[in-house]
């Protein structure tokens, strides 16, 4: 673990203030680039972190996981274990990177692949950043072209989450932050609310 990141990961478990620019120094410069618009900010993995934790969830899955801020963020403040899953290669080489080099690499983990491409552990956390936002842009707006977008895969992404959802157990919790670009299935109750910049910030759970 370098100096910097060890300082950085020490900060985040003690509570202290870490900015967004001070974390995403551990990342690429153009992975980097992409902070503002894509990456899940430092307040919002803190409070998601802090909301699960007190749901009492062992296990998170983010869906669109990027280079793994979320992730790391939240195994740094929290005893959650965490997954990823992200389909371009090299945020997934960023993502291992990042859990690396602040020592979570046992307790952050990332999975190369579409949604609907591999089968999903059990988990009874999941959280949701826009992840399929991107297929509604056009190349101006997308970090790159190295994947597949399209409205139609923006449809199945959507339904598959909403499948995922509704096979969860009852206390199942969901996050979502600037949504995710389809209808809560019935059965979740939105418990927690905040707003972070300009989204919202919200718990779910099954009851």
């Amino acid at each position: 673990m370098s100096p910097a990141a060890s300082e950085l990961a020490a900060r985040i478990r003690a509570n202290a203030e870490v900015s967004d620019e001070a974390f995403d120094q551990l990342l690429p410069q153009h992975v980097r680039a992409h902070s503002r618009q894509y990456w899940t900010p430092v307040s919002v993995a803190r409070r998601a972190a802090e909301w699960l934790t007190e749901e009492r969830c062992c296990h998170l899955l983010d869906i669109g996981s990027g280079p793994g801020k979320l992730c790391s963020i939240v195994a740094l403040c929290s005893p959650l274990e965490v997954l990823g899953i992200e389909h371009r290669g090299d945020l997934i080489a960023c993502s291992r990177s990042l859990a690396e080099s602040l020592g979570l690499d046992l307790r952050a983990r990332f999975i190369h692949a579409a949604l609907g491409e591999v089968a999903l552990p059990s988990v009874d956390a999941y959280f949701l950043y826009n992840p399929f936002g991107e297929n509604l842009l056009g190349n101006e707006g997308q970090i790159d072209q190295t994947v597949e977008f399209s409205e139609v895969r923006f449809r199945q992404d959507v339904r598959l989450v909403q499948g995922l959802l509704r096979a969860a157990s009852s206390g199942t919790c969901l996050i979502t932050y600037n949504g995710f670009g389809g209808v809560i299935p019935p059965g979740y109750v939105d418990k927690r609310v905040e707003r972070h910049g300009l989204n919202d910030l919200v718990l779910w759970r099954r009851e």
